[in-house]
């Protein structure tokens, strides 16, 4: 046995410690992996999947995390959240992602609690223990279950026993959530929300797998892998997204040359910031 399915097998002790879990399910690589293994550990009936409901959940992301659900065999329930009755969560300051999970994740529990349900798991995986996520904050103060976490897997390991479970989020890219694209600073409103998520669509029904459209006010910023620079510079693929983009109501579409990377709005954020 090798270290990563050591791993798998500690992860399903953790889970059976539970007797019946409710999974913050997104319908993404993490979540949908920690579904899978809460189903198989505990059984279906024991397991309850809910997401939240929000201007900040793409529809694309509703669709797959519904189909995923079913896959797996596990009812999805549908949450509406408040989170941007949350000035807070609106101010879009440094600590927006605390904001966002405690809502989430304190909705979700809520619930899962008046369904007879004590535990409420997160797919928070080992790796983001190294990076900037306040939404970790959330999960420490709400008392959410990190199995993943606490059973060292990473990422990689992640998609390695998800494609071993036949699982088809085994490669697909990770997407936050809409206002994770918003510049910090800048306001979030349903309207932003909506830019960004009519502003994806237009680069996913070009043919583009990963990226990220970041919002700042009237610009609209594109990332892609460095590969997939040229694909947008081609004349015929940047006229379709300018004459697409701008109606959105961005006055500057913008390429960025350094390339698609995960978090890069908080390249904008001090250490001290970041520690507030």
């Amino acid at each position: 046995m090798n270290d990563t399915q050591k791993k798998y097998e500690t992860l399903k002790n953790l889970i059976a410690a539970y007797g019946k879990a409710a999974v913050a399910f997104s319908g993404g690589v993490d979540s949908t992996f920690l579904l899978k293994a809460c189903a198989d550990t505990l059984g279906a009936k024991n397991v309850l999947a809910c997401i939240g409901i929000s201007p900040s959940l793409a529809q694309h992301q509703l669709e797959q995390a519904r189909a995923m659900a079913k896959l797996i065999g596990v009812e999805l329930t549908e949450l509406p959240l408040e989170e941007l009755n949350d000035p807070e969560y609106q101010a879009n300051k440094a600590d927006r992602c605390f904001h966002c999970k405690s809502c989430q994740f304190r909705t979700i529990q809520e619930y899962a609690r008046q369904q007879g349900i004590e535990h409420t798991l997160c797919g928070s995986n080992f790796d983001d223990k190294d990076d900037y996520r306040p939404g970790n904050m959330a999960v420490a103060a709400l008392g959410i279950g990190a199995p993943l976490m606490d059973a060292e897997l990473t990422k990689p390991e992640i998609r390695k026993l998800s494609k071993m479970l036949g699982l088809p989020t085994a490669d697909i890219p990770a997407s936050p959530c809409l206002a994770s694209r918003v510049a910090y600073g800048e306001s979030i409103t349903e309207e932003k929300l909506n830019q960004v998520e009519r502003a994806e669509v237009v680069l996913r029904e070009l043919g583009f797998v990963e990226f990220r459209v970041r919002h700042h006010g009237r610009i609209a910023r594109i990332e892609v892998p460095a590969a997939d620079i040229s694909k947008v510079a081609d004349p015929s693929t940047r006229e379709k997204i300018v004459e697409k983009m701008k109606p959105l109501g961005f006055q500057y579409i913008s390429l960025d040359l350094q390339g698609f990377r995960s978090g890069s709005l908080n390249e904008s954020l001090s250490e001290d910031e970041k520690v507030r």
